[in-house]
Order: C-alpha cells, then structure tokens, then sequence
C-alpha cells in the first residue's frame, strides 16, 4: 500500500491532464517518506455516468481516494492528505476558474486482516 484511485467525470477528457496527474500523484506520494516504492499503485477510473449538483453539463469532478495500511501517525496521514491535495489542486488549478469543479480526496485505512496481496515487484526492487 497506498493506492490511490483517482475517478474522474468523463467530461474532463480534453479539459485535464489525468495521465499528468497519475504521475504527479505518484511522484508526491513517494515524496511522503512514507511508503515503499513498489508499494504504490496509482489509477485512474473515467465515470461514464454521473449526476452532479444541479446537473449542468460542465459540473465536473475529480475524487481521490487513498487507501493505505496502518502503522502511520494522525501526523503522517494528513501531512500526506495535504501534499497530494495540494499536487492535486496545482496540476487541475484551470478547472477552478470556473463554477463547475471540485476535488475532492479521503484517506482510508485498511485492516491488515481483510486484505490479500501477492507482490513480484517488492522483491525486483528490494533486491537493488
């Protein structure tokens, strides 16, 4: 862990760079200090249906959802929240020029006892 999904309004193709995005997010997230390299997966899921606030077409939304394990302090986890926030906020900063945007991110814990991993990239990376 983390994962970071980030799902996006199909009406910002064109209007955003979510491949830009991706990696920025990346990027900051491995900036934190505080996840291990092949640990972070960062994804992007375009919604194809949406209804958004008074369902004008140009309402547009990008939501982050973090999901890591535990063992970081209330500390580490919003520093974290507000570095990603703030990436995420400077690459789409032009959607705020208009009255149609939001962002939005939440930050999930997952319990260590529901959760099944198999990875063949920690070892390739650990073995550097």
């Amino acid at each position: 862990m983390p994962h970071l999904t980030i799902e996006y309004s199909a009406n910002l193709d064109g209007r955003a760079d979510i491949g830009g995005l991706c990696e920025t997010l990346l990027k900051t997230v491995l900036e934190t200090g505080l996840f291990e390299l092949g640990a972070v997966r960062v994804r992007a899921l375009r919604a194809d249906h949406y209804a958004i606030a008074d369902q004008l077409p140009e309402n547009a939304f990008v939501d982050l959802n973090l999901r890591i394990g535990k063992g970081r302090t209330a500390e580490e986890k919003k520093r974290a929240g507000e570095a990603l926030f703030a990436a995420a906020a400077d690459v789409l900063g032009p959607l705020f020029g208009t009255p149609h945007f939001a962002l939005s991110l939440e930050i999930r814990e997952i319990d260590a006892e529901l959760s099944w991993k198999k990875n063949a990239i920690h070892p390739r990376l650990r073995g550097k």
